[in-house]
């Protein structure tokens, strides 16, 4: 998917500018699915510095170079500015004001616990990848270079509609695709987040339980699909992949 948004952006923007929209999304991405939400605000942060610099060259034919600071709050005003007909409403208004609120979440809440006690991590991060999901959708819808049909798929893969395949319930986790075989099942459990030995024996299914340390061996050693530090096993960037390649993780409606 990464390489058909590259190919189709990049007819229209700078190559640079692409690329680091890119690389800012699939890090935020890939941070999300391992659990660094933190680190998937900031990326998001990152990304929407890509994105508004996509919206200013296509609006003037040029950008701010990426070394140097951007006055986002100027060009949110300047693009709602801008005559309507111009250019799209998107471009003038909705994407500036989504890339907005990845902003101040990024620098006002600092993704810390608050004085309720309540960690908002998880649904600061998940609004911060629904928006970026969105923005890059409309990109492509947008400025497209390729065939109607392309286009189509690329922002269908982007924005699928999933249902949770994993249900937490007090701290256990309950895969609902009770037909997987034990490699995959404890794959999509690691996919939802990374876990010790004890949590994954007591979250599989009794028979995968007695050879459940061969099906980690396996993951870890065989297929690269996972990683051990000596206290959980963490998901791989290939894990992933594996786990959308077959689409573990969603139901498409």
């Amino acid at each position: 998917m990464i390489n058909a948004i590259r190919q189709s952006l990049g007819k229209k923007f700078d190559l640079k500018l692409v690329e680091e929209l890119l690389a800012s999304y699939r890090e935020a991405k890939e941070n999300f699915y391992i659990g660094g939400l933190r680190l998937s605000a900031v990326e998001g942060g990152r990304f929407c510095e890509a994105a508004f610099r996509l919206l200013e060259q296509a609006t003037t034919q040029k950008f701010t170079p990426l070394n140097k600071n951007l006055d986002t709050e100027r060009l949110i005003i300047t693009l709602s500015n801008i005559a309507s007909g111009t250019h799209s409403d998107s471009v003038r208004l909705y994407i500036p004001r989504c890339l907005r609120t990845v902003y101040d979440i990024r620098n006002n809440r600092n993704t810390a616990h608050l004085a309720d006690g309540i960690d908002p991590n998880m649904q600061d991060a998940s609004l911060v990848i629904s928006v970026i999901d969105w923005v890059m959708a409309e990109f492509v819808r947008l400025y497209n270079k390729t065939t109607a049909d392309e286009a189509k798929a690329i922002i269908n893969n982007i924005v699928t509609k999933r249902a949770p395949t994993v249900q937490g319930f007090s701290g256990f986790l309950k895969v609902l695709r009770p037909e997987l075989k034990a490699s995959s099942y404890v794959l999509l459990l690691l996919y939802e987040r990374s876990a010790t030995y004890s949590e994954l024996e007591s979250w599989v299914r009794p028979t995968m339980r007695r050879n459940l340390r061969r099906t980690l061996s396996n993951l870890v050693d065989s297929c690269a699909f996972a990683h051990y530090d000596r206290e959980k096993y963490i998901i791989t960037q290939l894990g992933c992949a594996e786990i959308e390649k077959k689409k573990l993780h969603c139901i498409e409606g």
